[in-house]
């Protein structure tokens, strides 16, 4: 598995995973996408908590709510979907909320693996279960 990044006018627009090998390299990655590259590199060793690429997350005006919320969910915290819910006024939402989140373009970066279902469950992750708990491992949450 490797990651792709994708960047538009500046601003990191996705981060995606992909399955199976890397394709050969294209032309030489810009500034913004190496500096990406290597504070991922750096969160992934533990010696990053908070990222500082220039985001521009596409989406409806409420998944960007969603996002921005996502931002301010600490380094090493968790959360619901329902606290979540209620920390965007909207308490009754939590699984739109859990929509918004799945729908994330940027994650790690916009964390949406400190997201919890009710419970403590794990809940879903676009890069799968065990990479949302080697994420939050990094950041020493321990299910």
């Amino acid at each position: 598995m490797y990651l792709e990044l994708t960047e538009k006018t500046e601003h990191l627009v996705r981060l995606e995973f992909r399955r199976g090998f890397m394709p050969p390299t294209g032309p030489s990655p810009s500034p913004l996408l190496r500096n990406a590259a290597r504070e991922l590199h750096a969160y992934f060793d533990g010696k990053l908590e908070e990222f500082s690429i220039p985001l521009k997350a596409e989406g409806t005006v409420f998944q960007t709510s969603v996002w921005a919320a996502l931002q301010d969910v600490p380094y090493g915290k968790i959360i619901s979907y329902g606290e979540l819910a209620a920390e965007i006024k909207k308490p009754k939402a939590a699984r739109a909320i859990g929509g918004a989140v799945g729908k994330n373009p940027i994650p790690i970066i916009i964390p949406c693996h400190r997201v919890l279902a009710a419970g403590g469950k794990l809940g879903g992750f676009t890069g799968g279960t065990d990479i949302k708990k080697w994420l939050l491992a990094i950041e020493g949450v321990r299910l």
